[in-house]
Formats: C-alpha cells, sequence, structure tokens
C-alpha cells in the first residue's frame, strides 16, 4: 500500500551534530514527491537512538498487571509530574536479542522474572524526529511477591513497583491517568486478549 520506498529517498549530506546518551545527526535530504519529481534539499535533525523493548508484566492467576513508576526527564511541562505510570523498558544496546533485553529489564527494574513473552507489535515510537524502533511484549509472570524498589545505580534509576488488578489498571487508563504511549498500547492490547492469553497460559 506504501507509495514509495527506501530507494526514493537521497541523503545530501549528514553530520553529527550533538553526541552524548543519545546522538543528534543534522540531515540534508530530498525525496521523491506525491505529484511526481523530487523534492527541493531540505534540513532535517534526527534524534538516533538504539531499539527499544517494553514488556507489560502480566500474571495470568492473579489477573494482575505490574507497572513501574519512576521520573522522565521529557515529561517535565509546567505544573504535570515527571513521574510516570510505565511498563518496563531498556534498549537494546548490546548484543542481546529483545526479547533478552525484556527478560533482563524485568528483573532489573522490576525484580521479576519473565516466564513467557507474547509478542504485542513493533513500531517506531516517534518517527518525525527519532530513528527508535520499539518492541512491544506481554510477559507471563508470577506478581504474587513482586514490589519494592528497583533499578541500577551506575544508571542513576530509581524505580517503583506496583501490582494492580487488571480492573484497577484499566480504570487507570479510562481515567487517562497514563500518559506514556507503548503502556496505553500494551493495556489496550491485552484488554483485548486477555481472555485468550490466560486460556493460552493456564
Amino acid at each position: 500500500m506504501m507509495s514509495f520506498g527506501p530507494d526514493d529517498v537521497e541523503v545530501i549530506d549528514e553530520e553529527v551534530a550533538y553526541q552524548g546518551f543519545c546522538q543528534l545527526r543534522r540531515l540534508k535530504l530530498k525525496h521523491r514527491l506525491f505529484q511526481g519529481g523530487m523534492s527541493e534539499v531540505f534540513s532535517r535533525e534526527l534524534v538516533v537512538r538504539h531499539d527499544a523493548v517494553g514488556v507489560l508484566l502480566y500474571d495470568p492467576i492473579l489477573d494482575s498487571v505490574a507497572l513501574i513508576e519512576q521520573f522522565r526527564v521529557g515529561a517535565i511541562r509546567g505544573d504535570q509530574s515527571p513521574w510516570m505510570l510505565e511498563l518496563v523498558a531498556g534498549l537494546i544496546d548490546k548484543d542481546e536479542s529483545a526479547e533478552q533485553v525484556g527478560c533482563r529489564e524485568s528483573i532489573e527494574e522490576a525484580g521479576v522474572q519473565v516466564l513467557e513473552l507474547e509478542p504485542v507489535y513493533r513500531y517506531f515510537s516517534s518517527p518525525g524526529g527519532s530513528s527508535e524502533y520499539f518492541h512491544l511484549y506481554c510477559g507471563r509472570t508470577d506478581l504474587s511477591k513482586a514490589g519494592g524498589i528497583h533499578g541500577l545505580d551506575e544508571e542513576s534509576e530509581d524505580i517503583k513497583v506496583h501490582v494492580l488488578s487488571f480492573d484497577d489498571c484499566w480504570a487507570l487508563y479510562l481515567q487517562q491517568k497514563i500518559s506514556n504511549a507503548h503502556t496505553l498500547i500494551a493495556i489496550q492490547w491485552l484488554e483485548r486478549n486477555r481472555d485468550n492469553l490466560r486460556e493460552q497460559w493456564l
């Protein structure tokens, strides 16, 4: 259904404008137009990030999920709290598969072992200005003893784990108390697939 592909973009020039936790590249490019021909050369800034993985931790026996609460610098906006409720997530910045990262991050950020992973979706997080590609999963877990504070000191993580019944989690969703897109997508998916997932995992 797509009109064009990668061969319909020409990068004229590219430079690294900043290198830190993320990389910022400045590109000059042109691309094919729907009306025919090519665009004029124009500039765009691109935040280059590793691919990312997120896991919604779900206990089919308790019919409960675990969400983590942590500080997010991108959420500093006026009087909004920059602490957010999210699923566990991390970057693929080593020689690991998406599944391995999801399992590792679940232990590091929530102290919870993933017993099985169910793929949810893969997508670009914010392609208007970032290269990040997200791998989203639902993970079968035992949340009977989950909770507490977790995270890695070397990554300045301070993460609190919340275990919620699915009904309570869905209520937060309906009340718009969750403002992280990956978490919203995963909760919507679980609401639609919960019965089948419980039958599969139980």
